[in-house]
């Protein structure tokens, strides 16, 4: 039974730091139709991320912000119920962009099939979705390892940093891990990372030198601020790092110091690299892959941190990110499968 009406969450003011209980607004639409070439998706899990709060400022920026009134844009998986297309039948299970809403309309075309069969649901959100193709673009295609290397992977508990380790190993690299909390290093170590520096716990510049005495040839960063100066400070001849993402900086409300010491890129002849997953669609399917068939095997463990709500409670579990409250992919989950 489908109902008449489907609730949301839209944007209502841009924010200020944090977001904010009144930054958002959540209200009852009629749930539409689709048209031809369409589906009706039934959103079951919603993909929380870091760069949904750069998505909600009005500045220029690699897509288009959120408009101000807009349903919040969010991965989804959910499932189907009702098709106006072949592509689909009622019952399929989807990945798509849907939003933070409990029913959306879709083109057939913007949407791709996922099995739980073969793993659960939210992974399809993490490491075999967009979170995956993120870690495997950045390290592959950016960071250009080679066997052997030194990889340093911060926020390396998180949906993006868990699967670059564990890409780099399967790779033949040696892989250091920076997370906050002895329980997020712990699980570090049990994925295959050699070593885990706990930033909270120890001075990262010392524990940098200790875990990486020759250097550093791969830094993978999700952090950014004082986490990348100290990175530089150990990067070998020929480095890449790769700017996936800069989360400590990204609720500030004055200008974010950069690193005092860019100059250890010249000395070292290194390069560093931001890069947008968009960027690689014409490559997903081959990414998709890669990841599905290292799943399979056993190389890939993927870790998601599923919270149980409403499109009610997706404020208060974005804030989880900015806290670090989550290990691994971050999901709501709003209906049962």
């Amino acid at each position: 039974m489908i109902p008449s009406t489907s609730r949301q969450c839209r944007l209502a003011a841009r924010p200020v730091g944090l977001p904010k209980a009144t930054d958002w607004a959540f209200a009852a639409e009629a749930t539409p139709t689709p048209g031809p070439g369409q589906v009706l998706v039934k959103v079951l899990y919603i993909s929380l991320d870091p760069a949904m709060r750069g998505w909600m400022n009005d500045a220029r920026s690699y897509i288009p912000p959120v408009a101000l009134g807009s349903v919040m844009r969010a991965g989804t998986i959910g499932r189907v119920v009702a098709s106006n297309s072949d592509a689909f039948a009622i019952g399929d299970y989807v990945a798509g962009g849907q939003g933070v809403q409990e029913y959306a309309v879709a083109e057939a075309t913007e949407l791709r099939r996922v099995d739980p069969k073969l793993a659960p649901l939210p992974s399809y959100l993490g490491g075999l979705g967009m979170t995956g193709l993120s870690a495997y673009f950045g390290f592959f295609e950016v960071g250009l390892p080679k066997p052997g290397d030194v990889v340093l992977v911060s926020g390396a508990a998180g949906a993006v940093g868990s699967v670059v380790g564990q890409l780099a190993k399967a790779h033949g690299c040696s892989v250091v891990g920076i997370a906050g909390g002895a329980d997020k290093c712990a699980y570090l170590r049990e994925i295959g990372f050699d070593a885990a520096i706990d930033y909270k716990a120890e001075s990262l510049p010392a524990a940098l030198k200790t875990h990486c005495p020759k250097g550093v040839d791969v830094f993978f960063d999700n952090v950014g601020g004082s986490t990348l100066e100290a990175a530089l400070a150990r990067i070998r001849l020929h480095a890449r790092v790769v700017i996936c993402g800069a989360i400590s900086g990204y609720n500030a409300t004055e200008p974010v110091p950069g690193p005092s010491n860019w100059l250890s890129l010249l000395v070292n002849r290194a390069r560093l690299e931001g890069f947008i997953v968009f960027d690689y669609q014409a490559k997903y399917g081959e990414a998709l892959t890669a990841l599905t068939k290292l799943y399979a095997e056993k190389k890939l463990v993927l870790r998601e941190h599923v919270v149980e709500g409403t499109i009610a409670d997706f404020s208060d579990t974005l804030l989880m990110l900015f806290r670090g409250e989550n290990s691994g992919k971050l999901v709501l989950k709003i209906a049962a499968e």
